[in-house]
């Protein structure tokens, strides 16, 4: 099972967003935004957050999801 790291923080500070507004934004609930945006890897998340994620900062999902190690 591969590593992911989300990019929400980089993103979020790119628009001046706060983590709530990109909950309030994507409608992804902030512990749940939080969480992804304080690890520095993962190896399961939640497919619809992403997208809602993705979508909330108008990118494709490659380049929200960084691939840590396959």
């Amino acid at each position: 099972m591969g590593l992911v790291r989300l990019k929400i923080r980089e993103l979020a500070q790119e628009k001046g967003w706060t983590l709530k507004e990109v909950s309030d934004r994507s409608g992804v609930i902030y512990s749940t935004v939080r969480s992804y945006a304080r690890r520095s890897q993962m190896t399961t998340v939640d497919f619809t957050s992403i997208q809602k994620l993705a979508r909330t900062f108008n990118v494709m999902i490659e380049e929200l999801v960084e691939i840590l190690e396959e």
